[in-house]
């Protein structure tokens, strides 16, 4: 389901992958019944290319790794949450355009 650029994230693995990565990390919370959430996927794989090498992009499924979901908060799918420095440093909930993606990004790089 994902892109060349798009990474798999998971509960196991965040700490390492999200948490403690060099470059910012943009996560889709996402899972396969959400119609919007699939609707998004070629997006966040879009954004994934364009930004290669410059920041992180991923999924995060959150009916297989439900942990990192509740230590968030998500309560609403599609939710994007964009990490700096292991912290959260923007979020949006529902369908997001790629524009208003990149504009999320671009005062993080």
């Amino acid at each position: 389901m994902a892109g060349d650029n798009t990474l798999t994230f998971t509960d196991s693995g965040w700490d390492t992958d999200v948490l403690k990565s060099e470059v910012p990390v943009l996560v889709d919370f996402w899972a396969e019944w959400c119609g919007p959430c699939r609707m998004m996927g070629p997006t966040v794989d879009a954004v994934a290319a364009d930004y290669s090498g410059k920041v992180k992009v991923g999924k995060l499924n959150v009916d297989d790794n439900p942990g990192s979901a509740m230590r968030y908060n998500i309560r609403g799918i599609p939710t994007l949450l964009l990490f700096k420095g292991g912290q959260v440093v923007e979020q949006r909930v529902g369908a997001t355009g790629k524009s208003d993606i990149q504009k999320m990004l671009e005062g993080h790089l």
